[in-house]
């Protein structure tokens, strides 16, 4: 493939394939309070990593850049462009309202508010609220939630004509997100980056998802939004957030190593997490 083929992949899934996704299933959302677990669980994912690995990062020794580059990717997940595809393969298309709920209210406004605020802070950089608020409302998947939760209060849903222009554009989201992801892997060298690495994905594959799952049991939460938000929170870090990362210049080699390995290893623990979820 040509250079930058992915950044137009990309355009193609932000601008026209994510939004017909979002326009399509969220009017056909049945909204009760379970869903807001869904939407919680991303942040549960955020907040911890901004408190378990800083102090990570004072025992080892860690730069600012390394840490700030590591709670940014490892406390985001790619609930998009890996997330929902897996979440349709494992738990079927049904799952796909809640998961873009928890992609839209938890990942993506995690990432446009507390997400570039943390990446502003680690790079000792300025930034203004306006500039945060800018980053919304010019997203253009979060535009289409606004707009498709208008449609699901207003009118009750699409025409069916409507409803299946938007389904046959949203249904090229699934394989050119996944071809887009690989176009972009970068392993990096894993000398000296054990202990980054552990502490990274050890979090965001397995202590954030089991912290998650376990504040849905304590509160007696179970169904379709748990498993969906548990197999969101864990999901691999997140592409997006390692752009954020690398445009405030923190540790662009560690975001390429933490990102495209730990993309590799959710495709093995995302499913075990379902597995246990559903036993």
């Amino acid at each position: 493939m040509p250079g930058g083929a992915h950044a137009v992949i990309n355009a193609w899934l932000l601008r026209v394939a994510f939004p017909a996704l979002v326009l399509e299933q969220v009017p056909r959302l049945h909204l009760d309070s379970s869903l807001l677990f869904a939407a919680a669980a991303p942040w549960v994912m955020v907040i911890g990593a901004a408190l378990v690995i800083p102090m990570a990062g004072r025992r080892l020794g860690w730069s600012r850049a390394s840490t700030g580059a590591l709670v940014l990717v490892c406390g985001l997940g790619n609930t998009a462009f890996i997330g929902l595809p897996m979440i349709q393969a494992l738990v079927g298309p049904h799952a796909l309202g809640p998961a873009l709920i928890a992609d839209q209210l938890g990942t993506f406004l995690a990432l446009s508010t507390a997400g570039v605020m943390l990446a502003a802070s680690y790079a000792g950089d300025r930034l203004e609220p306006h500039e945060v608020l800018r980053r919304l409302l010019r997203f253009p998947p979060f535009l289409a939630l606004i707009v498709a939760l208008a449609v699901r209060f207003t009118f009750g849903g699409w025409p069916e004509a409507v409803t299946s222009v938007l389904h046959r554009l949203g249904d090229t989201l699934t394989p050119l997100a996944l071809f887009s992801v690989g176009l972009v892997f970068q392993f990096g060298a894993m000398r000296g980056r054990v202990a980054y690495v552990l502490v990274g994905l050890g979090w965001k594959l397995v202590l954030g998802p089991l912290v998650a799952l376990g504040i849905a049991f304590a509160m007696g939460l179970s169904g379709l939004a748990v498993t969906v938000g548990v197999l969101q929170a864990a999901q691999g870090p997140m592409i997006t957030a390692g752009i954020v990362a690398q445009e405030h210049r923190l540790d662009p080699e560690l975001v390429s190593l933490v990102v495209g390995l730990g993309i590799a290893l959710s495709f093995v623990t995302a499913p075990l997490w379902f597995l246990l979820i559903r036993s």
